[in-house]
């Protein structure tokens, strides 16, 4: 048996190389056949093992016609024949003979039959219907509508469709042989060509995207590009199918909708009315216009509430500007500048009507603006501006202002679609510029009302030196309820406070107000520290319980949560140079001594105000005269970049760097601690203390006897002439006369007089009886009762305060002119 994939013909006629060849057998001179090959099985359905051996007029079966083509085959000239397949059916084949030799050299024959040659049949056609001949297939590429051509390895054009001819102004004969280099602009040709070298190297068809013009005169378009590898009949690629289909209103649309969601997610990232133009401004340049300007009514400037529709020539100023020039140099005035717009401009018109225009710089009301102001007319001219529009910033009915689009690096006019997208832009950032006006304005109306809760300047005394420094949140949040107080009491003592209502808004600014205003009253009546605050507590307890009684909120209002605040008093005597301190849930004050040792004032922990369930306690400590206290809110030692822990550590190693005043050592603390937008509200007192000495203070005791009246008014006399204050002698004498009869003949010794010499004359009694005097009005022949009124008369202030050892009744006179 000969192994068809061995055998070799003794002939080299080319014919027996065709690659095309289907089927091969092989004769022996007896007619019977010696070889077949998978091919052979193929074509005419007979298995090798029945084939071999048999007489091949059997396995033929070639009827006159094709035993004729057969004989012609064997006789060495090819010729067509029909040949039976096993089932019966006939089978067309293109059949030539070889000679061959067998192993034993007796002559053979190798039959070598091929498909017939003949045009591929198109699809079958239905029954009755004439087919598709290959005329019509190349009359409907050459008319097709669609670009498409045909390119061969070299990547010149073979064919070209009358789609393609149209799109590129040149017929195919113009086109055949040439490149895509040479028919396309270089921005476009390059990535083409890189495409279909990649389908030659990969044999995969390729889709993608190109932008530009197919000839100069043609407009921007957006191409879809699909390169198709064309295969022979081997499976080679040696041809490539491009055919191009324009999608540039689709592929517009998907860039139109995903600048329209840019847009949502970009502008209005913040609440300030300038950043948010700015926003819009910047989504817009490069992808819809090359330069852009945002102008608004000055009135949104200054917290006005905007007028509808404003008529006539307006000023509006500049929110911002963007160019896709670096610089924006078209731009004739920078953001914050004002500007004015005749009654006739586009933007005036946009602004009176609501509507917006689109305008070519040749139309008559372009034209009309660039007379009226030559400085625009020369950025039209140098620049090339050639398409414009004016769109309105409307938000609930009102105009905010007036968004004006140019073009001029792109060469397209604006379209109406063009408009209708950029209303839509102007509609989403007029009401991020609407809420973020509403917010400044709601912001400013609350910091107006905080600042305005807040002490405008700590009021006067002598017992130390303060700086203070109040820095509002700049969070969406609001307002917090943080505030501070320096409030003079008697003795020539003070009382500096700070505190913080937990919250923001202007509920928590509200009650920070409340908070103050009790504290103040509290001081007034010399409560100590602790009951002080005590106090305080069951007032932001009645609070809360009014908020949350029933019917107590207007559906409307802010959601009311529990009233929560903390509060740290501190009592600073400048006599005796005592300090004394308690807290509410707030932070210890730092003491800064005056050789630069720092440290937080160990105040016993009390619970926030509202919380109640533990007493308050008091630290009582001394303090040199020249000593910082800090007092703050946890605004200044906590936040997202440490934690209270890191906050008061580093506090405290600001506080060991010397400062040249206590302002500077504000400044730093706030640098130095505070990133450039605080999160929450902060309060910063800082306060030196000074100290009274024997020169400023005189002190007696007395004893429980009237006669001792007379030797105190002595003694007072003699004081007041030596402290040049005789002036006030008299008044001094009848104050302290009545204050010290009162304590005789009512309290218990000991009694003591003293004597303070600061801003005004502070006359002091004291004794150990806890009962309180009052003042009433003596009847006609009542013997008493005239004294407290007298004091009342003649001294500017008088009270009473308690201590652990008894009372003190206390006045002060006025003195005449400045302090010596």
């Amino acid at each position: 048996m000969i192994d068809m994939h061995d055998a070799t013909p003794l002939d080299s006629d080319s014919g027996a190389q065709d690659p095309a060849a289907t089927a091969t057998a092989v004769i022996d001179a007896r007619g019977m056949v010696t070889g077949w090959s998978t091919g052979a099985e193929r074509l005419l359905g007979y298995p090798r093992q029945e084939a071999v051996g048999s007489p091949v007029a059997r396995l033929l079966g070639a009827d006159a016609s094709g035993e004729g083509g057969f004989r012609a085959a064997l006789g060495g000239r090819s010729a067509t024949a029909l040949l039976r397949h096993r089932d019966g059916r006939r089978v067309e084949v293109r059949l030539r003979a070889y000679p061959w030799l067998d192993g034993e050299g007796n002559a053979q024959q190798l039959v070598v039959a091929t498909p017939p040659e003949r045009p591929r049949p198109g699809p079958a056609a239905p029954p009755g219907h004439p087919g598709i001949d290959p005329a019509t297939g190349q009359e409907a590429f050459a008319q097709c509508h669609l670009p498409v051509m045909v390119y061969d390895a070299g990547l010149r054009a073979v064919r070209a469709s009358a789609g393609a001819e149209r799109e590129l102004g040149l017929r195919e004969e113009q086109m055949s042989g040439r490149r895509v280099t040479d028919l396309l602009p270089p921005h476009i040709c390059h990535a083409v060509e890189d495409g279909m070298s990649r389908v030659f190297a990969t044999g995969e068809t390729e889709q993608f995207l190109v932008r530009g013009r197919s000839r100069p005169e043609a407009p921007e378009r957006v191409w879809s590009i699909t390169v198709s590898p064309l295969r022979s009949p081997a499976g080679q690629v040696r041809h490539l199918e491009l055919s191009a289909l324009d999608v540039t209103e689709q592929h517009l649309a998907r860039e139109r909708l995903a600048l329209l969601n840019d847009v949502s997610a970009q502008v209005g990232s913040t609440l300030d009315v300038m950043r948010t133009a700015q926003e819009m401004a910047d989504a817009t340049v490069g992808r819809l216009a090359d330069f852009v300007t945002i102008d608004l009514l000055d009135s949104l400037f200054r917290g006005v509430e905007p007028t509808p529709s404003p008529t006539g020539a307006v000023t509006l100023r500049r929110a911002a500007q963007q160019s896709v020039l670096p610089g924006v140099p078209e731009a004739l005035i920078r953001p914050g500048d004002a500007d004015d717009y005749p009654e006739s401009t586009p933007p005036a018109r946009c602004l009176a009507t609501g509507r917006s225009s689109l305008h070519r710089t040749t139309d008559e009301a372009v034209r009309a603006w660039r007379q009226a102001d030559p400085g625009r007319a020369e950025v039209v001219r140098v620049f090339g501006i050639h398409s414009v529009m004016a769109i309105p910033l409307r938000a609930r009915g009102i105009t905010l202002g007036v968004a004006v689009l140019v073009r001029h690096r792109r060469e397209e006019p604006f379209t109406h679609d063009d408009l209708l997208l950029a209303e839509e832009i102007a509609a989403r950032a007029a009401v991020a510029v609407d809420n973020a006006r509403r917010y400044t304005l709601e912001r400013d109306t609350a910091l107006a009302l905080q600042r305005s809760l807040l002490p405008r300047r700590p009021a006067a005394q002598h017992a130390v030196e303060v700086a203070h420094r109040y820095l509002p949140a700049r969070t969406r949040a609001g307002l917090g309820g943080d505030w501070f107080d320096v409030i003079p009491l008697s003795g020539a003592r003070v009382a500096l406070v700070v505190g913080d209502v937990v919250g923001h808004g202007l509920r928590a600014s509200a009650t920070m107000g409340r908070l103050r205003t009790a504290v103040r009253t509290l001081a007034d009546v010399d409560l100590p520290a602790d009951e002080l605050l005590t106090q305080l507590d069951d007032l932001v307890t009645h609070v809360a319980a009014e908020e949350e009684a029933p019917g107590a909120h207007e559906p409307d209002l802010e959601v009311s949560t529990d009233v929560v605040a903390t509060c740290l008093y501190v009592v600073y005597d400048p006599v005796s140079r005592r300090c004394t301190a308690a807290t509410a849930g707030h932070p210890p004050p730092a003491v800064v001594t005056p050789d630069g040792t720092v440290y937080f004032a160990g105040v016993p922990p009390g619970p926030p105000l509202g919380v109640g369930g533990l007493p308050f306690e008091t630290l009582e400590w001394e303090l040199p005269a020249g000593s910082i206290l800090a007092l703050y809110t946890d605004g200044l030692v906590q936040g997202e970049e440490h934690d209270l822990g890191g906050g008061l550590a580093l506090l405290r190693r600001c506080l060991e760097r010397p400062a040249r005043s206590l302002e500077a050592t504000c400044d730093d603390l706030v640098r130095t601690l505070l990133p450039a937008q605080p999160p929450d509200d902060i309060a910063l007192l800082l306060a030196r203390t000074r100290a009274l000495d024997a020169r400023h203070v005189a002190s007696w005791d007395l004893p429980s006897d009237p006669a001792a009246v007379a030797d105190a008014r002595a003694e007072v006399l003699a004081r007041l002439t030596a402290w040049q204050l005789g002036e006030v002698a008299f008044t001094a004498e009848l104050v302290v006369s009545e204050l010290v009869t009162n304590a005789i003949r009512y309290g218990q010794p000991p009694v003591r007089l003293r004597l303070i010499r600061e801003a005004a004359l502070i006359c002091e009694v004291s004794d150990s009886s806890s009962t309180a005097p009052h003042m009433r009005r003596a009847r006609t022949f009542d013997e008493g009762g005239r004294g407290l009124l007298l004091v009342a008369q003649f001294a500017q202030r008088w009270g009473a305060r308690h201590h652990a050892d008894g009372k003190t009744i206390w006045a002060e006179i006025e003195l005449p002119g400045p302090r010596a």
